[in-house]
């Protein structure tokens, strides 16, 4: 796949979707259940059985071990960088509840897996699924807790903890169940057959399209203009530090290029739309996470984005 190929891609699968996403806030016939339904179908059907047909024909190595707890350090190197910031940043505790969850949280399964996958197929794909596997763990296991915690404190009550089965046992785990499922066939050996390989660049298409409508859709530019001059350090923190930090310590374990390259694309990604809507579950301050979300994401496509593609590809 040549470069002007790859841009084709970004534009059909990635600024596309979000732009008509953002303008169907406009419209009334669609509405904010029919874009919830999108997430549902992406990450109850389109993202397990994308995982299962990746994962099933992947070339696996010991290596590969390191993957999930390298997906746990992309989240880990921007959390201490914006805990040690947010000290003197923020008085409010719901303003800095928001800002480290914003560090935290990355897209890097849709948007990351989209990159991945442009760049280096199947195989890119399925690393990008692995890195990220334990990153749902992280989601409900900490930065739900922290996001309640914060909330908490600026209440002045007690933390309380949330269950353990309901963070575990939910539709949001469907992707991980089809990587256990993908790497079972893939070990036993058995034949993945030729019409499911012929499936996977129409599910990644249709998988970037169900998950960037429902963000583009949640863009609300209202009431967040104040707060972009109070995140402009989270920039280099996500697109400087944490690529760099996550290369320097992947590179002592990890050889293969391929796989350390697609470490780097997904420690490059912008906040996810997880943190508006942890967020919004939590009571923290929305407009700083949207506004996060909304000012990473304008710099990746218009910075961060082509360089990687022109570095990378020029390799």
């Amino acid at each position: 796949m040549d470069i002007l190929t790859k841009l084709l891609y970004l534009f059909v699968d990635l600024i596309l979707p979000l732009t008509i996403g953002y303008l169907c806030r406009s419209q009334s016939r669609l509405d904010k259940e029919f874009f919830q339904r999108l997430v549902v179908l992406n990450i109850c059907g389109i993202s397990p059985v994308l995982s299962i047909l990746t994962l099933w024909v992947l070339p696996l190595d010991y290596s590969l071990i390191w993957l999930p707890a390298i997906g746990i350090l992309l989240c880990v190197i921007p959390g201490i960088a914006a805990y040690l910031r947010v000290k003197n940043k923020f008085q409010s505790e719901l303003d800095k509840g928001s800002y480290i969850l914003s560090a935290i949280l990355s897209n890097t399964t849709t948007l990351g897996g989209l990159c991945a996958y442009i760049l280096y197929g199947e195989s890119g794909f399925a690393y990008a699924q692995m890195i990220v596997m334990l990153q749902s763990v992280v989601m409900f296991m900490f930065c739900f807790p922290l996001a309640q915690y914060y909330y908490q404190k600026s209440v002045g009550t007690g933390f309380s903890k949330q269950s353990l089965v309901k963070m575990f046992i939910n539709r949001n785990q469907l992707p991980v169940v089809g990587m256990a499922l993908g790497i079972i066939l893939n070990i036993t050996g058995t034949i993945r057959p030729g019409f499911a390989g012929l499936a996977v660049d129409p599910l990644v298409h249709i998988g970037a399209w169900t998950a960037l409508l429902p963000i583009g859709y949640a863009i609300d530019t209202a009431g967040m203009r104040e707060c972009y001059a109070e995140l402009i350090d989270l920039i280099p923190i996500k697109f400087i530090l944490t690529p760099l930090a996550a290369y320097m310590v992947s590179s002592i374990l990890i050889t293969d290029e391929i796989i350390l390259n697609t470490i780097v694309i997904l420690a490059a990604m912008p906040t996810a739309i997880n943190t508006v809507i942890a967020a919004q579950i939590h009571k923290l301050n929305v407009n700083i996470a949207t506004a996060a979300f909304v000012l990473t994401t304008a710099v990746f496509i218009g910075v961060e984005l082509p360089v990687l593609f022109v570095w990378i590809s020029a390799w």
